[in-house]
């Protein structure tokens, strides 16, 4: 069915979003509301509601904006492919701005299935592009095998599961910072359990 009406903004769905976040941080999980976020953005709240039907949803998205930044470029070897990424992750955790929402968001889908699903697809899912371009780049250089037809999908998601795993302990469980040291050792761990495939 053909939408009607004005089409979507994307300067005012950056401005809901980035106020999304800063309400969070001013306010924690329990004070915003979809009006106060409305009002930072300079939005009326039906435009938020025509977007976002309540708040979990809305700072779902807010929290996957954010994610959305983290690239992959090829850095010459799977171990600079590794490094690189760690690190982009752990800058983006200790954003104030991440830490909060993204620590809201999870403790409030403890107790919500529908949340819980929400952050698989759009955040943890979504991500899981960065470890396929990761194996790509790997089989293009001959670091790592080809599939072979086989199905990569459980490699993926535990690959993806250890990185962003040990990165989200490592700041918002142990509150210790992600520096190319910490990247260097993990990325050496990873190829290390890797032996048996890396050439």
């Amino acid at each position: 069915m053909t939408r009607t009406g004005r089409p979507r903004s994307q300067q005012a769905d950056e401005a809901i979003l980035e106020a999304t976040r800063q309400a969070l941080v001013d306010l924690g999980w329990g004070g915003l509301t979809m009006s106060d976020v409305a009002a930072r953005a300079g939005v009326a709240k039906t435009t938020l509601y025509r977007r976002w039907a309540n708040k979990n949803e809305l700072v779902v998205d807010a929290v996957a904006a954010l994610f959305d930044e983290l690239r992959l470029p090829d850095r010459g070897s799977l171990r600079a492919d590794i490094e690189g990424v760690v690190l982009q992750f752990g800058r983006l955790l200790e954003r104030p701005e991440t830490k909060t929402a993204l620590m809201a968001v999870v403790a409030e889908s403890t107790g919500d299935e529908a949340l819980r699903c929400r952050i698989r697809e759009a955040i943890v899912d979504r991500q899981k592009h960065l470890v396929i371009a990761g194996r790509r780049h790997a089989q293009d250089r001959g670091e790592l095998p080809p599939d072979d037809g086989a199905d990569p999908t459980a490699e993926i998601d535990l690959i993806f599961d250890v990185i962003a795993g040990a990165v989200v302990h490592r700041v918002l469980v142990s509150g210790e910072s992600v520096d190319g040291a910490w990247a260097a050792a993990l990325a050496a761990l990873i190829l290390g359990g890797l032996a048996g495939t890396v050439a």
